[in-house]
């Protein structure tokens, strides 16, 4: 009887054993995966920014008709500033927005036959612009375009003395094409190097009735400019995933 029992607990306790074991082995068959590795790829141009140009304005030779020679063609020193925004997107395109303002030096004359001498007295450019960039790393190679403006001071003299006089156009508002390239040099600082053509589109005297046969002059503007821009940064470390 003594045998009897000692033998039901052993076997009771086998039995008891054999599923803990199994537990066990059944646990090792499963382990938990790392998560997928994510590299970091950095956000250079997401922000907003504030900033200063210089540069030169050059307009077209304007000839009416073969008969006036003038002297708007003259180069022109220009400063002014700039403030936008981009967003970097798919690691390496930029889309962005940029209102722009110009001060201009030296004025524009157009001498006509007979005597008569217009002058745009052009103090300012300015422009609001779309712009979409390709970037690589602190480099951006970007085209922009948008709406362009121009304020202007007009004048006619005849000898010296001021004539009154129509156009058929107010040749203020217009737009304007460009592209450049803008590096980032120090953390929130980049400089840029562009190129921006100003279109206000063409002009023709009404009045005074002499000068209305000769036709009508264009009002554009080609600009170089180098300029620095401080940038407020958002975009940090943006994950790029594979």
């Amino acid at each position: 009887m003594k045998k009897f029992l000692l033998g039901t607990v052993a076997v009771i306790a086998v039995g008891m054993t054999v599923p803990a074991l199994a537990a066990d082995l059944g646990a090792r068959g499963y382990t938990n995966k790392a998560p997928p590795y994510v590299a970091q790829a950095y956000n250079y141009w997401t922000g907003f920014y504030i900033g200063g140009h210089l540069g030169g304005a050059f307009s077209s030779d304007n000839n009416f008709n073969g008969l006036v020679s003038g002297s708007n063609n003259d180069g022109r020193f220009l400063g002014g500033v700039q403030v936008g925004a981009d967003y970097q997107f798919a690691q390496n395109w930029v889309v962005g927005i940029e209102g722009q303002y110009s001060w201009l030096g030296n004025n524009n004359s157009v001498i006509f036959p007979g005597g008569f001498i217009y002058t745009n007295n052009q103090r300012a450019i300015g422009s609001v612009t779309g712009r979409v960039g390709f970037a690589w790393g602190p480099a951006l190679l970007y085209a922009k375009g948008g709406y362009a403006f121009s304020d202007n001071s007009e004048s006619l003299s005849l000898l010296g003395t001021p004539v009154a006089f129509t156009l058929d156009s107010g040749h203020r508002d217009g737009y304007t094409v460009g592209a450049g390239l803008e590096y980032m040099f120090a953390p929130n600082w980049s400089a840029k190097i562009e190129y921006q053509y100003y279109n206000f589109g063409d002009t023709r005297f009404v009045t005074p009735t002499a000068l209305a046969p000769l036709g009508s002059f264009t009002n554009d503007d080609h600009t170089v400019k180098v300029g620095l821009n401080y940038r407020i940064n958002w975009g940090n470390l943006a994950p790029a995933r594979y």
